[in-house]
């Protein structure tokens, strides 16, 4: 890889965007369609901010 910090291939279980999004992206969509199945949408708002408010407190 052109201007990678690594000298060979990068770690192992190393987390990057791609990853990321790859499991990220269909939980999501998978948990907003139960919440709107089961019209729980709000709740689903609720829990999704008070876990990134959590998680933002923990990393400061």
């Amino acid at each position: 890889m052109p201007g990678s910090p690594y000298l060979e291939e990068p770690p192992k279980r190393l987390l990057t965007w791609r990853r990321l999004l790859s499991f990220s992206i269909p939980s999501l969509l998978v948990t907003t369609y139960l919440a709107f199945f089961y019209d729980v949408i709000f709740q689903m708002i609720a829990a999704f901010t008070f876990f990134f408010i959590l998680t933002a407190i923990m990393r400061r």
